[in-house]
């Protein structure tokens, strides 16, 4: 890149100006993970829009870190954000307007450009996918008081609710935490606004297998959030999931997000458990879950890799191995959901191709297995097969 064609995105983009931050800290944005050195001083060139902006303090020699503090930020072109480390707290800080606006004018005259890390574009591809559906006010309508995520404050904020044994191990890897104690836990002003899933449909009048049957197929329970909570829209339940899953999977790096997890998983299970909404009242809502799920997963089974600025881009195995065995719950969400799919009559074409990706996905990274009646593998048909279902393509094909 010529320098003309660099200042110009210095100039364009967002400066995340960090003060005082000791060394050997871990600064990230989005996908990518600095560590802290000497002359550094923030982060330039972030494309204007949505980013998830994360930290860890660390020991003295750099060999132990805090959980993770992140927070959302919707950015405007030439912005600059400035923020303080707080010793004290091992946070940092907003400073005083007075600060923000001589700092302001210090980056735009370039006079910390030789401190700032430049952010790797060509890594933004990738944050795009992750966060696509994630605007300003989708960062407003579920960012705790305050802005700021913390994994630190999470022990026993979800002990009421039945865990499988992996999340349980999560939980519990947070109680130990030698951090844990550090933050101040008064959860309620700092957990998340998230949306409230019901786990099992409760319907007055109904009873035994009506109410069976409603609890089988999430459609009804699905429609009713999207009009209850959603304001009748897709995309706001879309940020929502993507809201979540980078709450959960960037913070789990230095201790694990169980309450993100938890809704991520939630919404997971909601629209896998739809039936008929797939094929007939959401077939577009299910073009993009799976889009965005694939993206989702397809990062997370990253392994370690390191750009050319020295960024980490991610760590090994970012999805713990214990969250995508054969027998957890992803799996047998997604087998149920592939069976579905073989067994319709009639398949809408964009749904069915990107649920042949996320099939492959799993199957190539993970080695699952996903045969149908101890047959022939779901989402694979012979030309001549008299039971595939009939594509049929939609109109109009743009799914965001």
């Amino acid at each position: 890149m010529d320098a003309d064609a660099a200042l110009e995105l210095v100039k364009h983009g967002t400066t995340l100006l960090l003060l005082d931050v000791p060394q050997y800290t871990l600064i990230g944005v989005d996908t990518q993970t600095f560590s802290v050195g000497p002359s550094f001083k923030g982060i330039k060139m972030i494309p204007p829009g949505p980013h998830f902006v994360y930290y860890s303090s660390s020991s003295r020699d750099g060999k132990e870190f805090s959980p993770i503090i992140g927070f959302f930020v919707d950015t405007c072109p030439s912005e600059v954000l400035v923020r303080r480390w707080d010793q004290q707290e091992e946070r940092l800080v907003k400073v005083s307007e007075e600060e923000e606006e001589s700092y302001c004018q210090a980056v735009k005259s370039l006079e910390f450009d030789r401190q700032l890390g430049p952010y790797n574009l060509s890594q933004n591809g990738d944050w795009k996918q992750l966060s696509n559906y994630i605007s300003k006010s989708i960062i407003e309508r579920f960012e705790p008081i305050g802005g700021e995520i913390s994994v630190a404050c999470e022990p026993g904020m979800v002990n009421n609710i039945p865990k499988t044994m992996m999340e349980k191990t999560l939980d519990d890897q947070l109680e130990i935490s030698k951090f844990s104690t550090s933050v101040d836990k008064n959860v309620n002003s700092r957990r998340c606004y998230y949306t409230s899933i019901p786990r099992f449909i409760k319907h007055k009048g109904l009873q035994g297998q009506e109410l069976t049957s409603l609890n089988l197929d999430k459609t009804q329970l699905l429609e009713t959030l999207l009009i209850k909570d959603y304001g009748g829209s897709e995309d706001v339940l879309l940020g929502e999931l993507q809201f979540a899953f980078i709450a959960f999977l960037k913070t789990m790096q230095m201790g694990q997000s169980l309450e993100a997890f938890l809704q991520w998983k939630s919404l997971v299970s909601l629209l896998f458990g739809c039936t008929e909404a797939p094929f007939h009242t959401r077939t577009r809502l299910f073009t993009k879950f799976i889009r965005v799920i694939y993206y989702q997963l397809k990062y997370g089974l990253q392994k370690d890799n390191r750009d050319t600025s020295g960024a980490v881009s991610g760590t090994s195995a970012l999805l713990d191995d214990s969250w995508l065995s054969a027998d957890s719950f992803l799996y047998r969400l997604c087998k149920d959901f592939f069976s579905l799919m073989h067994d319709a009559s009639s398949v809408d074409g964009h749904l069915l191709s990107w649920t042949r990706k996320l099939q492959e996905l799993l199957e190539n990274n993970l080695g699952w297995e996903f045969k149908p009646n101890g047959a022939v593998d779901g989402m694979y048909f012979e030309e001549d097969d008299e039971f595939a279902p009939v594509v049929e393509m939609c109109d109009d094909p743009s799914y965001n």
